[in-house]
């Protein structure tokens, strides 16, 4: 057994703390209405959910996002999570590899990944602050298909050993970018994004972002548990839910592949990200939750089940498609719409 730092501690906690969380409430899902279609004009097994967006393509728009890794017990837990992107051919991202990037012992944390799914989709996970190299060396590691930047300022402020140093974030971001052969998504933790941040990262030549939107895992609320004076309890409903945060991203959805995450409990939940404009959307603390306490084996039935109710609902909306989704007409609370006007100008069309 490898002997435990503060760094695998952490993501012990962590672990433990997403798994305690209560579901979050406020998601905005419920804002958004889709059309019910009487007379769809497909048969189900006519419904073709898979998303080809630059250089990803996928058979079923849906992925496992970001969790965990670098300690003994994560690395249980993501044996557990690559055997179930191994048997329902989903595409699966590592938690932060920083942990082994600072200590190889760490590295099989990692590595059980690529070696339960050698054929699978892999995604390798760093912070916007590593250099290039570094996070080269993570793709390495586990033969990644990808790249996910995930950029966390709301959680580093909170965290207690948190960084207090950011403004080299976008040149490190632009760099692997340019220097990095797989495909390099930028992604949030779950505080949503703005357009002014999707313009920013799109100047600086990402073409993958994942907008991860409040309402799912709450690190505000993970790293304030975290603190001895738990003062920023104020702070848990900060940023842009994961339906406002696709608003936000309408301006650039033809110039970048906007990936949608945070909050996603239901098939019905997902079938809305895309209408909105996601090419796949992304599943976390819902699999976590079902391979802990259910196993893998109702963790992989339950994933199976959920893409089978994905496409009847699609149907319902007389979608054959992704394309067809995102053109569906949908109807948006007086909310969202409000949102719209005062920050885009215009109504929703």
């Amino acid at each position: 057994m490898t002997q435990p730092n503060a760094r695998s501690i952490r993501k012990d906690e962590h672990v433990r703390h997403v798994l305690n969380q209560p579901k979050q409430i406020d998601t905005d899902f419920n804002r958004v209405h889709l059309i019910h279609r009487s007379l769809p004009e497909f048969n189900l097994e006519d419904i073709d959910l898979s998303s080809a967006f630059g250089a990803v393509k996928w058979d079923v728009p849906i992925y496992i996002n970001a969790m965990t890794g670098g300690s003994d017990w994560t690395k249980e837990i993501n044996e557990k999570l690559a055997v179930v992107a191994r048997e329902t051919g989903l595409a699966m991202s590592l938690g932060s590899m920083h942990a082994a990037l600072k200590d190889t012992s760490l590295n099989s944390s990692f590595t059980i990944a690529r070696e339960i799914n050698p054929e699978g989709f892999l995604i390798a996970n760093v912070g916007a602050d590593v250099s290039a190299s570094r996070a080269k060396k993570a793709v390495q590691l586990i033969d990644a298909d990808a790249l996910q930047i995930h950029v966390n300022a709301a959680q580093e402020l909170i965290m207690p050993e948190g960084d207090r140093e950011f403004k080299n974030w976008r040149q490190n971001i632009e760099i692997i970018v340019n220097e990095t052969d797989v495909p390099v998504i930028v992604k949030e933790v779950g505080f949503g994004m703005s357009r002014e941040t999707i313009s920013t990262l799109k100047e600086l030549g990402v073409s993958y972002i994942d907008i991860s939107g409040r309402g799912g895992t709450n690190f505000a609320q993970i790293e304030n548990q975290r603190r001895i004076n738990q003062e920023m309890d104020y702070m848990y409903s900060w940023g842009q839910s994961t339906v406002v945060s696709l608003l936000e991203s309408e301006p650039f959805q033809n110039e970048v592949h906007i990936l949608a995450s945070g909050g996603v409990v239901t098939p019905l939940d997902a079938i809305k990200c895309l209408s909105l404009g996601a090419n796949a959307v992304g599943i976390s603390k819902l699999i976590l939750d079902k391979v802990m306490n259910d196993g893998t084996d109702e963790a992989i039935k339950f994933l199976n089940d959920f893409i089978y109710q994905m496409k009847k609902i699609a149907l319902l909306t007389n979608s054959r498609d992704l394309n067809d989704l995102k053109h569906s007409p949908k109807v948006l609370s007086s909310e969202l719409e409000n949102w719209k006007i005062q920050r885009m100008g215009q109504i929703y069309e």
